[in-house]
């Protein structure tokens, strides 16, 4: 049977990421693939940053855009986080399905947004709160309800790119 990393690259069961894994890949990273169904039903897609809090992913738009109007049309949702653009090594992806809500109350933008600067703009947070902060600003909240997939190249010999070393 030909080794999976080295001399094929068929059969990729068992190189998921593990819970550590998807930990440390959501923390390190900051944005994602926030995938929606559009208003004429074709999957589309947009590259957002993220925060992470009481189990649910945060991640904040305009009113009247299209990912907003089409999580108002079908809050079935997917996010995809890859570590692009991370130090972390190798290829690594997590895809996961959930619902998504609306938020429009002050109370939910207020603390999404302190928080959400908090993590992105430690250095002058009230600034970028301040930047944020519109009347038309909205905050859309990402249950996950299942991991659709997940790959981890550094899992596999070669790193998934031929060769015959084997990861540590």
């Amino acid at each position: 049977m030909a080794k999976t990393g080295v001399e094929n690259l068929e059969d990729l069961r068992g190189l998921g990421l593990g819970t550590d894994g998807r930990a440390e890949l959501i923390q390190t990273q900051s944005e994602c693939t926030f995938v929606f169904t559009n208003e004429d039903g074709w999957a589309s897609g947009v590259v957002m940053t993220y925060i992470q809090l009481d189990g649910s992913f945060w991640v904040t738009a305009v009113e009247g855009r299209g990912h907003v109007r089409g999580v108002e049309k079908d809050p079935r949702v997917s996010m995809v986080i890859s570590n692009a653009g991370t130090g972390l090594p190798g290829r690594r992806m997590l895809s996961m399905r959930g619902t998504a809500i609306i938020h429009r109350d002050a109370a939910t933008k207020e603390r999404f947004l302190a928080a959400f600067a908090a993590r992105h703009q430690p250095e002058d947070p009230e600034s970028f709160v301040r930047l944020l902060d519109s009347a038309n600003r909205v905050v859309i909240q990402f249950h996950p309800t299942a991991v659709a997939v997940s790959h981890d190249s550094t899992r596999m010999p070669g790193n998934g790119r031929g060769g015959s070393s084997v990861p540590a």
